[in-house]
């Protein structure tokens, strides 16, 4: 049965953070495979985009990079490669990929065009995407692929392009401008209903996201508000890409969004998947699952079996838990005033055996699951829980200042030897 484990750090089959951003998902040949940015800790630039795969949305396989940064052009050195998103050409049988490229100062915006023979190999740059015979100038994007094969280009303001059938051109604006300061676009079809899916702009803030309605992708587009409660910012995430899964329960879509956490995306930025709810009125996403079965949509608890009360905005302060077993979850409270904690787990020998790092912060409270170890032989361990010191900071083009107000690690519980 897959497992979804929402808003935490999921971990690859060597114990490494998935590292995937501004995301999609397709299935082939009975395997999910999730392409992202690839990031670092360090700085915001072009480094490839990731390629993983799974069975069950638990273990995850990390098939490398689908695309390395090239020598020169769009996706060299010092430049910027975002959104990703990767489609099968019924026509040709091959993998295209489109993603936005630009450079570090976002002031050279380009839809880049890739090609790929298998979904799990390395793709081939193949340059800018061209709309009648120029590159096509945008940033944020999305795709979408309707019932009868054919695909579409999703951009930042609302604009909708049709690819030729080969998916390698965008031959048609059949919308635009239909969300003006929209950006982050995804796009599902459902109960016969066109749903357009958009986030504000507030840099790597989460913001409360919306979206729009339609009997035909060429409009006209119906604004219907926001699909998840007001005030929750999206359940703390930014739309990424909708997919549909064959459960029990029939054909779902489900939402994908970015738990993004400058500067540390690497190893503390999260996804959050969930189901949605659509119909001929409209769609929502009525409640946050922390952990959910997408097979038979019921929820998993997860609860501490141990308490904690440890609050700490002290650089290298800690807290250590001895544990046995072959797993451990660690909960807390994200909030405003939070930072990072740096987790690292020793064996009984002394050896670190994992690390990573866990994000805090949240513009909205909220608490629960944190932190969920990768799989360990069966023994006797040591989690470290230490204060970095650090909170996230950032800042956008007009120089607002955005991010944590503080660096506070909050732990209320663990649980070992998990079987959640």
């Amino acid at each position: 049965m897959a497992k979804i484990y929402n808003g935490i750090p999921w971990f690859d089959q060597d114990g490494n953070t998935v590292n995937a951003h501004g995301a999609c998902i397709l299935k082939e040949k009975g395997r999910w495979y999730l392409f992202g940015e690839y990031k670092t800790d360090d700085e915001n630039k072009y480094i490839g985009f990731s390629c993983y795969s799974t069975l069950d949305f638990t273990n995850w396989k990390f098939e490398g990079l689908a695309l390395p940064p090239q020598k020169d052009d769009l996706l060299g050195p010092d430049r910027i490669g975002e959104r990703v998103k990767v489609l099968k050409c019924p026509k040709t049988g091959k993998f295209v990929m489109l993603m936005h490229t630009d450079d570090l100062k976002y002031c050279d915006p380009c839809i880049g065009l890739a090609v790929g023979d298998s979904i799990n190999g390395e793709f081939t740059f193949q340059g800018p995407l061209l709309y009648q015979g120029k590159p096509l100038k945008m940033w944020d994007i999305g795709t979408f692929v309707d019932d009868d094969g054919t695909a579409y280009l999703l951009t930042h303001e609302g604009n909708i392009y049709r690819l030729s059938k080969d998916y390698t051109q965008a031959v048609e604006l059949i919308a635009e401008n239909i969300a003006p300061g929209g950006e982050s676009p995804a796009c599902f079809k459902a109960k016969g209903k066109y749903f357009l899916l958009f986030s504000h702009k507030t840099s790597w803030e989460r913001n409360d996201n919306y979206y729009f309605m339609a009997d035909s992708l060429y409009g006209p587009w119906e604004y219907k508000g926001l699909f998840c409660p007001k005030g929750s910012l999206t359940y703390n995430s930014q739309c990424s890409f909708v997919f549909h899964y064959d459960g029990e329960k029939g054909r779902i879509p489900v939402y994908m969004g970015d738990r993004w956490s400058f500067p540390r995306q690497a190893s503390a930025a999260a996804l959050v998947l969930l189901p949605i709810e659509a119909g001929e009125s409209g769609m929502e996403i009525p409640q946050y699952l922390e952990i959910w079965s997408p097979d038979t949509l019921n929820t998993i608890p997860a609860k501490p079996e141990k308490l904690l009360s440890f609050r700490s905005n002290v650089e290298g302060e800690s807290c250590v838990i001895p544990f046995h077993g072959s797993r451990i979850a660690l909960f807390g409270r994200t909030f405003q005033e939070g930072g990072y904690a740096d987790i690292d787990i020793f064996n009984g020998e002394g050896k670190l055996v994992h690390k990573t790092a866990i994000d805090f912060y949240s513009l909205v409270p909220c608490e629960g699951l944190r932190y969920l170890s990768p799989m360990v032989p069966e023994g006797d361990y040591t989690l470290k829980v230490t204060v970095s010191g650090v909170g996230g900071v950032w800042y956008n083009k007009k120089g607002d200042r955005f991010g944590s107000k503080g660096c506070f690690v909050e732990l209320t519980g663990w649980k070992a030897d998990v079987n959640l």
